[in-house]
């Protein structure tokens, strides 16, 4: 039998997390969308936001090393918090790299790119106060599964534009650069979901 603690603090400090993903990647949104003078303040408010998250794996970590009992393995515990940070980490350096290199104007595409991060955010949201019925939230890593395939997608049919004959060399290279974060956070919410269905699979 389980002895599984009634406490929610780990439930609520990935939820806390999460809820992180969903305001940068609406900064995100703005920051692709502005013109690339207005860039700079959008990209500081996101590293604001990537430093929250920092500070809450901070904190699951200290309660992770101060409890007796958790509600599920302290190794998915960590490697969800772990997880949810490197997609903030990967948003980030997109955000701070758009600034860098000064990109003129994202190709089209990105904006759909950005919108399904949006949507892998909001999921990710959502299922995090679920953890406490994990076997329930199956739609939530299928659905975030299909999301990083049409990611993927987009981010093949980005590229296709970016090599276009007569493009300026120097500016692809930037812009790629700054594209493949976004690639990255997408499959970095892949790997979110991915430990969630081993927490399920290990609860069921």
């Amino acid at each position: 039998m389980r002895f599984t603690p009634r406490g929610t603090k780990f439930f609520d400090l990935l939820t806390d997390a999460a809820k992180n993903l969903v305001t940068a990647t609406a900064l995100l949104r703005d920051l692709v969308a502005a013109e690339p003078a207005d860039r700079e303040p959008i990209a500081g408010r996101l590293h604001e936001v990537e430093h929250q998250g920092d500070e809450l794996m901070h904190t699951i970590m200290v309660e992770l090393n101060s409890s007796f009992v958790t509600p599920f393995d302290r190794e998915d515990i960590q490697a969800l918090a772990s997880k949810i940070d490197d997609v903030l980490d990967f948003m980030d350096t997109a955000a701070d790299l758009a600034v860098l290199y000064r990109i003129q104007a994202f190709p089209p595409g990105v904006d759909l790119l950005v919108q399904a991060l949006g949507r892998c955010a909001e999921l990710t949201a959502e299922a995090m106060p679920g953890l406490a019925k994990v076997g329930e939230l199956e739609p939530y890593w299928i659905e975030v599964n299909e999301l990083e395939n049409e990611a993927d997608r987009i981010y093949r049919r980005v590229l296709a534009q970016l090599f276009e004959p007569g493009a300026d060399a120097l500016e692809v290279l930037k812009t790629k650069e700054v594209v493949e974060q976004f690639e990255l956070a997408a499959d970095a919410f892949e790997h979110v979901a991915d430990v969630v269905q081993t927490i399920a699979v290990k609860e069921s």
